[in-house]
């Protein structure tokens, strides 16, 4: 089995909002090795896969990180093209194509949340935020592949020394305030459980679990959980 498997497993659980004792007793295995299983400490038998996916309704292939379709459709080359329905040139990395796309849906699904707030001045922060993110990654990338750095009209020493970091610091403060101001107004925010999410946006929804979950992984093995 692959690390996807097991953070696969532990998302299926945690967005059917169930309890690790609960899983574990409708799998017919003991809590502890359910926990070996997400954490990918052991590694299960078939029968356990089979199972899981029965339980979860999803595909063999979706819970061995093969695909993002739960039915288990494998990523096909007319999935390897340019997101924008334009005809584009066939990418040569899958991870790129998958990363691209579990981003490009989050991302559309927090800006239909926020579009629903009414707030062009949350939308705006969230936008602003984002781009800062893209700018800094696209520019580093610029620079490993040696351009120089009178491409852009912010200077290098600026950059270097951070400069991106702190508008995107104050975006998020113009994102809370904003946030403030729909709560003072008392206006009514969509509806954020899963269910509600499922729901009102079932492609984009999986492409958002998996992203907290991977993000929350990472910042966990920082700090050392």
């Amino acid at each position: 089995m692959n690390e996807d498997f097991s953070r696969t497993l532990a998302l299926l659980r945690q967005e059917s909002e169930l309890s690790q004792r609960q899983v574990a007793k409708d799998l017919g295995i003991s809590q502890a090795l359910l926990s070996h299983y997400e954490n990918g400490v052991r590694e299960p038998g078939l029968a356990f896969v089979r199972k899981a996916c029965d339980y979860y309704h999803v595909s063999a292939d979706y819970l061995l990180g093969r695909t993002l379709d739960r039915d288990g459709a494998v990523i096909g080359a007319d999935e390897l093209y340019d997101a924008s329905n334009e005809k584009g040139s066939l990418k040569g990395s899958i991870a790129a194509t998958l990363q691209k796309k579990l981003l490009v849906n989050t991302t559309s699904l927090l800006f239909e949340l926020l579009g629903g707030t009414g707030s062009r001045e949350a939308v705006n922060a969230a936008g602003d935020y984002l781009g800062g993110a893209l700018y800094q990654l696209y520019r580093m990338l610029h620079r490993a592949a040696g351009g120089k750095d009178k491409f852009f009209a912010l200077g290098g020493t600026a950059f270097s020394m951070d400069a991106v970091d702190a508008e995107m610091r104050l975006a998020r403060v113009r994102f809370a305030q904003a946030l403030d101001a729909l709560e003072e107004e008392n206006t009514a925010l969509p509806a954020m459980d899963s269910t509600a999410l499922s729901e009102g946006y079932p492609g984009l929804t999986q492409s958002l679990s998996q992203v907290l979950h991977n993000t929350e992984e990472e910042t966990n093995k920082l700090l050392g959980r």
